[in-house]
Order: C-alpha cells, then structure tokens, then sequence
C-alpha cells in the first residue's frame, strides 16, 4: 500500500513533477501504447496526487534492471541528491494485463536513489 506521508530521509522532493517530465513520459509510451492511450495517461498523470513507494517496490513492480552509477544520468542524479537539490516526483502507469508498473518518467532518479538506499520512500505519481 502506498504510503501518503511527506517525510523522506535522504532525497528533497519537488511538490510536483517538473513540466519537461509529461512530454518525455509522453514520448516513452508510445513506444508502448497507441496515441490516444498515451495522451489519456499523461492527462490523468497531470491530474494525479503525488504518493510514495518504497525503491525497491517500484523496481520489483517494473521487471527493470538497476542502472550502474557509472551511467551518466544516474551520476547526475547522485550528484543533485548530494546537494540536496530537489528531485521530480516519478510517473508511473500500471500496466494490469501483464501486471507490471511502467515507468513513464523518472528510472534514471529511481536507479539514482536505490543506489544509496532501496528502502528510501519514491516520491511519484501513479495512474
């Protein structure tokens, strides 16, 4: 079950997804799905509450592979965590029929946090 609280140990967490993240959700899932589904996702991903997950839930939901710190989008991650610049919350869609959660944005901060800590609390927004 999700958990609703705002309270995180390592990682700030913008309010809400940064405007950039819908477009390159959008441009991931249609790969996946036809136009017409995408553009209903990333509405009701836009409309959605931001909630938390642990890491390690997430990565066992999506069926990924972790990404290295050596990837040069995780390292900038990493980085921006050290600072303690906030991060964009993740968008994530359920995909019931092959009951699996793809992550439409947001895998490189994912790996980024499960690097440090696979039981940290991931900031997203689920539909």
């Amino acid at each position: 079950m999700p958990d609703k609280s705002a309270n995180t140990s390592l990682i700030n967490w913008l309010a809400e997804p940064e405007e950039q993240d819908y477009p390159a959700a959008a441009s991931y899932l249609s790969l996946l799905y036809a136009p017409d589904r995408v553009d209903d996702m990333v509405s009701a991903l836009r409309s959605a509450t931001v909630i938390r997950f642990k890491a390690k839930d997430i990565f066992r939901a999506s069926g990924l592979s972790l990404l290295g710190i050596s990837n040069s989008h995780v390292e900038k991650d990493r980085k921006k965590i050290a600072n303690c610049k906030a991060l964009s919350p993740l968008l994530l869609v359920r995909n019931e029929a092959l009951g699996k959660v793809v992550i439409a944005d947001g895998y490189h901060r994912l790996c980024a946090i499960y690097s440090l800590s696979e039981d940290e609390w991931i900031h997203c927004k689920i539909v």
